[in-house]
């Protein structure tokens, strides 16, 4: 039994990685227009930093949600509403962009004449045809994914199969509503790096991801249930355990997507805090919590941060 619990551990830990990805990096293509006003948590993945000239609001979103998370929190909501600036991590309308999707999927593909199948090992062919098949799908569709494009891309599908959509995802709401409401709308990040943070992974980290994606999406709903959970609860100790134990195994990946961001991002955030009205951040949630999140930096510059 208790090799038993320690190989789930192990497989919810490096699934997990999988899944920070998605839920932290993933920007989608559809707007949720849905109008929310309640909630029962008495904290939220929400946090006020206050200045001499305004305040600032940090929301933590996850981009792929179920419908029941809505209606979100009148907390949220208000912070939204009080804020005529909204900023996100990169330009989520210029990702709708057709020749930005295909981009991004240029990036995730191999050139002609190269596929998926040559670049595996026999093992992981084998393991890949027999998910496929229970899957449904058609290998040959996929034959020139890159290894982090198909993991993404079978990840993503079997949340959306079990009622998880990017339509739902938080900052898609808010980039809807803010268009609608025409709010000043703002981006940390260009939509060429952001694609580049995917589409420039090691390729031996990406068979490595692949070959664990393969063995553990049948516990991805389990984890995408408990990431949901803790968020929708405003617990961000038990949501960072769940996010960042997965990145130990990955130091390098864990600087470049997300410490390094964190720490370009403060400087920006800083300068916000000097403009005359309120503003709304919607970045990933896994941006804010732990440590070396966003939150705790600017607590070590001396700013008095309250979560809400």
């Amino acid at each position: 039994m208790a090799i038993h619990l320690y190989a789930k551990r192990k497989r919810l830990k490096t699934a997990g990685f999988i899944l920070s990805l998605i839920f932290m990096l993933l920007v989608s293509a559809g707007v949720n227009a849905q109008q929310n006003q309640t909630a029962a948590a008495s904290q939220h993945c929400l946090w006020e930093v206050a200045s001499s000239s305004n305040k600032v609001f940090l929301l933590g979103s996850l981009h792929l949600l179920k419908s029941d998370a809505y209606p979100l929190a009148k907390e949220i909501n208000t912070a939204y509403s009080l804020s005529p600036k909204v900023v996100f991590e990169t330009d989520i309308g210029g990702m709708m962009d057709p020749s930005v999707q295909a981009k991004m999927l240029s990036m995730g593909l191999y050139p002609e004449g190269e596929s998926l199948l040559q670049n595996i090992s026999a093992d992981m062919r084998r393991d890949l045809q027999k998910r496929m098949a229970e899957l449904g799908l058609p290998l040959e569709q996929f034959a020139r994914f890159k290894p982090w494009m198909l993991a993404v891309t079978l990840t993503t599908l079997e949340l959306q199969r079990l009622g998880f959509s990017p339509a739902y995802g938080i900052d898609v709401h808010y980039y809807g509503r803010a268009r609608s409401d025409k709010k000043t709308m703002d981006y940390f990040e260009s939509i060429d790096y952001q694609l580049d943070l995917l589409g420039n992974m090691d390729p031996d980290d990406q068979t490595a991801f692949l070959g664990q994606t393969l063995k553990d999406l049948e516990i991805a709903g389990e984890m995408a249930d408990d990431m949901m959970a803790y968020w929708q609860k405003g617990q961000a100790d038990r949501l960072y355990a769940l996010l960042f134990k997965s990145f130990e195994e990955y130091p390098e990946i864990k600087d470049r997507l997300l410490l390094q961001r964190n720490k370009d991002w403060l400087d920006k955030i800083e300068t916000m805090l000097e403009e005359p009205e309120n503003v709304f951040i919607v970045v990933g949630a896994g941006h804010l919590v732990g440590p070396e999140g966003v939150v705790a930096l600017l607590k070590q510059k001396g700013y008095k941060v309250k979560q809400r």
